[in-house]
């Protein structure tokens, strides 16, 4: 666990640091949460940018940013 806290002071697991490629993250990933979301109704991800928007938008909850270079 990261130990985050949020704003509301309680302890939160996400995000997880970031160490480089993880293989866990995979198509079959973003593939399975798709399907999660049209089970509870929304439209299916048919266009190849609602897909890349979807993988980005995991990508952004489950790991902390890379630090910037300066």
């Amino acid at each position: 666990m990261s130990g985050t806290t949020s704003r509301s002071g309680a302890e939160r697991s996400y995000p997880l640091p970031h160490a480089g490629p993880d293989a866990r993250f995979t198509e079959s990933l973003v593939t399975s949460v798709a399907a999660v979301l049209v089970g509870y109704g929304y439209p299916r991800l048919d266009r190849p940018a609602d897909r890349a928007a979807l993988e980005t938008a995991l990508g952004a909850f489950l790991y902390n940013p890379l630090e910037k270079r300066t």
